[in-house]
């Protein structure tokens, strides 16, 4: 009876030993089937997946630096922005200085023209007849500073007050580019009544003998004008556009016009 006891005992560890075996021989089998190549595998691919973490905290670094920026982008907008409506009013109201500086050479050059016939007629006893038939022509002097011809923008406000019939397509820089071809005009006639008749071209004399009798007239007398046939551009023309213009320019009260003669005269308004 014990020797059957110990006959099975033993037969159980030889069998403990057999199942212990093949264990170890299933963990070889295994060990071969993956062989050390793949942890060479999981490295590399750790190694992206660093490399990836990294791109990824850039990105975040960037996106936060580009966030922080936009206030002080909008910032710098807003003040390009107020800057451009400054540079926008000063181009369009430093231009009235302009003129000025063009009347004073003119009048230094015609003050200088005409010292110069005063000495001819002096020395020159022959020309005091075409002395005494120019004066007969030329009118009396104008008043002393009377100045250039007054520039009168319009500005934003008056334009939309304007009702959408009246204004149309008119821009406010083409209703104060005509506006300085108005002084233009004007400035020239001021010229051609002032010069003397040496100095005038044949073709110029008769329209400058027009313009005297013009200045003449109480609706005109001591201001500046132009006649409708002056308006030849570059910017004013006597198209829809222009009609336009004028009918604007008459409306907010920059010119005005009468009729003296077969002549349509529009009248340079000064400022208020």
């Amino acid at each position: 009876m014990e020797g059957n006891q110990a006959g099975s005992s033993l037969g159980s560890l030889i069998a403990s030993f057999h199942k212990r075996i093949g264990e170890l021989q299933e963990l070889v089998i295994a060990r071969n089937m993956y062989p050390a190549r793949s942890i060479s595998d999981l490295s590399a691919i750790d190694t992206a997946l660093s490399s990836l973490e990294l791109q990824v905290q850039s990105i975040k670094d960037r996106l936060r630096e580009e966030t922080e920026a936009i206030p002080k982008a909008k910032k710098l907008i807003v003040a390009s922005l107020k800057q451009q409506v400054k540079l926008q009013k000063m181009s369009i109201y430093a231009a009235s200085h302009l003129p000025d500086k063009a009347t004073m050479l003119n009048s230094d050059l015609n003050r200088c023209l005409l010292q110069e016939n005063a000495k001819q007629y002096e020395h020159n006893p022959a020309l005091s007849s075409l002395k005494s038939d120019e004066e007969a022509v030329v009118l009396p002097k104008e008043k002393k500073g009377r100045g250039s011809p007054p520039v009168w923008y319009i500005t934003v406000e008056e334009l939309n007050s304007l009702s959408s019939y009246m204004r149309g397509r008119l821009t406010l820089e083409k209703v104060n580019a005509a506006i300085n071809d108005m002084a233009s005009y004007a400035e020239a006639n001021a010229h051609l009544i002032a010069a003397p008749k040496q100095k005038l071209a044949e073709n110029l004399w008769e329209k400058a003998l027009k313009l005297r009798d013009i200045v003449t007239a109480q609706a005109v007398k001591g201001k500046h004008f132009f006649l409708e046939t002056d308006i030849k551009g570059p910017s004013l023309k006597l198209d829809n556009s222009g009609k336009a213009i004028l009918t604007v320019l008459r409306h907010l009260g920059r010119i005005s016009e009468t009729r003296i003669g077969q002549n349509r005269v529009i009248i340079l308004m000064k400022p208020h």
